[in-house]
């Protein structure tokens, strides 16, 4: 079901290339220890404060109703989220942070942070999910430059049903998780132009780009567009098929410009160093990454690094959980690495990310709607990835669930070839904004398609 690359410069790079284009298949001031030194051009670092009873709820004993930390100084981060000990756990209740934005006494007001995240996952009974690193978490929230936080951890007031019963309200271990993206890449011009920042070489890094070398050169931080007949050539080229005159001609849309991992600067030492894969892709799953909204274009690089690093020093994912991200602006990046043209196996769907891939639009819609651009930029890139599979973006498939809260493991589900995150598990994402936009991605990535 799932293919494994070893990820070392000499077996990684050989095998991966040889995959064809489209595979078959006033505050209280805290001491806070120094930062350790990046590696040399790998910018971000991670704080982990451990939560603690608030004042209010010290005579609770051990299953506290509330947990924070009252204001204080921290070193700069941009993000922030929170982690405990079992996946398996829910946090049902509210997460609130206050932020203080860096060398200002400015306080911004309590804003929320989305608790309901263990749906973006590996699947049950996977290697990523079984490997004792992965730990429960909220979403991450992007606050921009603070270098002081506040944060209060609430219980419903009874998890079980029972008033009498007082246990297990909060998960175990609950951590305040701040994570600094690196310096901000500098300007390059208009709002839509993509970020771009360029740690060192590694033999990872290279590991990443080589997967991308058909399309781009190495360590490119771009893979440039191509045109409808030029993605039909090279599609058909890859397939090995010899041309024929009068022969039709595949249903694809035009390949999409891509920011390269290279280009959002990606740090490629803190992931797995094995590529995962599923056998093909027949469905695109759509999310909201319930980040926020108050990003720039132009730090969409530093939200992707922070993200980044979020799932994987903080959530203990493989990597990256999605396969795409997509800004306001309507810029596509590529998220987890193994090769954009490539069936990459994700975090993104939880039950359904075997054959499918996973597209998150930076930012929260439940009540927002998305920009055009980002609306746009999902059917041009779902006309491309799903054509090279041979799907229709207006059309259904079935998949089979790996197990969730709608569809036991082993149930053959029909959905539509571009779904929601709600349409394979009961929940909010991608927000109803974006979620009602879906019927315009899915005509629109159809016509792209030339269908």
């Amino acid at each position: 079901m799932r293919g494994f690359l070893a990820s070392s410069i000499g077996v990684t790079c050989a095998a991966a290339l040889a995959l064809p284009l489209a595979l078959p298949s006033s505050a209280a001031r805290a001491t806070t220890p120094a930062a350790p030194p990046a590696a040399e051009g790998i910018p971000g670092s991670t704080q982990s404060l451990p939560l603690a009873p608030l004042a209010s709820d010290r005579s609770s004993g051990p299953d506290e109703r509330e947990q924070g930390l009252t204001r204080r100084d921290v070193r700069p981060f941009a993000l922030v989220g929170v982690v405990w000990d079992d996946p398996a756990d829910e946090l049902r209740g509210t997460v609130q942070v206050r932020t203080r934005a860096s060398g200002t006494t400015t306080w911004s007001g309590w804003q929320s942070v989305e608790t309901h995240n263990h749906e973006h996952a590996a699947d049950p009974e996977t290697l990523e999910r079984g490997t004792g690193k992965v730990r429960g978490s909220t979403a991450p929230l992007w606050v921009g430059n603070s270098d002081g936080v506040e944060i209060r951890v609430r219980a419903e007031y009874d998890r079980h049903g029972d008033q009498a019963s007082g246990r297990g309200l909060l998960p175990e271990g609950l951590r305040l998780e701040l994570v600094d993206p690196g310096d901000e890449p500098p300007p390059r011009g208009g709002q839509t132009e993509a970020p771009a920042l360029t740690p060192a070489v590694t033999v990872e890094s290279a590991a990443a780009s080589a997967v991308n070398a058909d399309l781009a050169p190495m360590e490119a931080a771009v893979i440039p567009e191509l045109t409808k007949q030029q993605t039909e050539d090279e599609l058909l080229a890859g397939r090995g098929a010899p041309e024929v005159a009068g022969q039709a001609r595949p249903y694809i849309g035009p390949r999409p410009r891509i920011i390269t991992r290279k280009g959002w600067g990606a740090d490629e030492r803190i992931r797995e160093k094995e590529f995962a894969y599923t056998q093909t892709v027949k469905a695109a799953f759509v999310h909201h990454s319930a980040s926020g909204n108050n990003y720039r274009c132009s730090q969409a690089g530093s939200v992707l690094r922070s993200i980044y690093r979020y799932h994987v020093k903080s959530s203990g994912w493989r990597d990256f959980g999605y396969n795409f991200a997509i800004d306001k602006c309507g810029n596509i990046y590529e998220g987890r690495a193994g090769g954009v043209a490539k069936p990459v196996l994700g975090a993104h769907t939880l039950g359904f990310n075997a054959n499918s891939t996973g597209i998150a639009v930076l930012g929260t819609y439940s009540s927002v709607n998305p920009p055009k651009a980002a609306v746009n930029a999902i059917a041009r890139l779902a006309a491309w990835k799903l054509g090279l599979h041979g799907a229709d973006p207006s059309g259904t498939t079935s998949l089979q669930s790996g197990g969730g809260n709608l569809y036991k493991k082993g149930t053959n589900v029909k959905l539509r070839v571009i779904s929601g995150h709600r349409d394979g598990y009961a929940t909010e994402c991608p927000g109803k904004q974006l979620y009602a936009k879906l019927g315009t991605a899915r005509s629109s990535a159809a016509r792209y398609q030339g269908r």
